[in-house]
């Protein structure tokens, strides 16, 4: 009597853990599609967001480049001003690249994967 009551503790304790490992499995599982689908849906307006200045930027810069040819009566001069001030820009990008990109990069990438 007493080994069917143990047995039948045993099988239930053994239904349990098998419910909870499940359900645990399950929670995890949902966890990681949350993170995979805010990582993605981020990555998507950024990439959407770069895409619209990038063409903003781009009819500016001819712009930029025809008013300076008109300003100094040479389109090649003010092409390759535009050029110059681009070449510039980048250098100073690169030079403090790691305090723009990897610091706002990881502290939102950190909020989404730990603070959820």
């Amino acid at each position: 009597m007493a080994f069917d009551e143990l047995k039948e503790h045993t099988e239930n304790i053994q239904e349990q853990t098998k419910d909870y490992i499940e359900k645990n499995l399950s929670y995890y599982k949902l966890l990681a599609f949350k993170m995979a689908m805010k990582s993605t849906t981020m990555i998507f307006k950024f990439t959407l967001i770069l895409v619209c200045i990038c063409m903003v930027l781009l009819f500016f810069s001819v712009a930029l480049a025809f008013a300076i040819g008109n300003y100094f009566e040479s389109y090649t001069i003010g092409f390759l001003s535009v050029g110059f001030i681009y070449v510039v820009i980048t250098a100073l990008l690169f030079l403090i690249k790691d305090k723009i990109v990897e610091g706002p990069i990881l502290e939102k990438f950190s909020e989404i994967f730990f603070n959820d």
